[in-house]
């Protein structure tokens, strides 16, 4: 069988291309799993973090010091989840992973939203008591005794 000098051109190209294109796979499978990674390792911080802040208080958090941990890790992975939709088909990111992701994301929503309304009435109570306080103790003037003979 013989080949000719154009045949075996147009399958060298044939096969540069496909060997270019299978590259270009892995590495945007390369780059999506390090720009994941890096994302993941800073959400992966703020979860520490808070994990840090529910044993350093024995089981309950301080949310004065957890709403902005939380917040953060609410931004974290606000973002991660862009990332994720946006580049879902160049990261052959399957939909299922980004639900997943999504209803996590709920429940770090809900919590840093607890947190931080916790937080905030504290801050208010704090506030009324230093009030309370700075007016006598919040009693007012003492009662009047009658005077005179009983």
């Amino acid at each position: 069988m013989k080949i000719s000098a154009a045949s075996f051109s147009r399958s060298v190209l044939g096969l540069s291309l496909l060997a270019l294109v299978a590259g270009a796979n892995v590495a945007h499978a390369q780059s999506c799993q390090e720009d994941f990674q890096k994302l993941t390792q800073r959400r992966m911080a703020q979860i520490q973090a808070l994990n840090s802040l529910g044993k350093a208080g024995k089981g309950k958090m301080d949310p004065n010091a957890a709403c902005p941990t939380a917040k953060k890790l609410v931004g974290i992975e606000n973002e991660m989840l862009g990332y994720m939709t946006k580049n879902k088909e160049w990261c052959a990111i399957p939909d299922n992973v980004i639900d997943g992701f999504k209803q996590a994301g709920a429940k770090t929503k809900n919590f840093a939203s607890q947190a931080c309304s916790v937080a905030a009435k504290m801050k208010q109570m704090q506030q009324q008591q230093r009030e309370q306080a700075a007016n006598g103790g919040g009693m007012g003037a003492p009662p009047k005794l009658p005077s005179g003979p009983l």
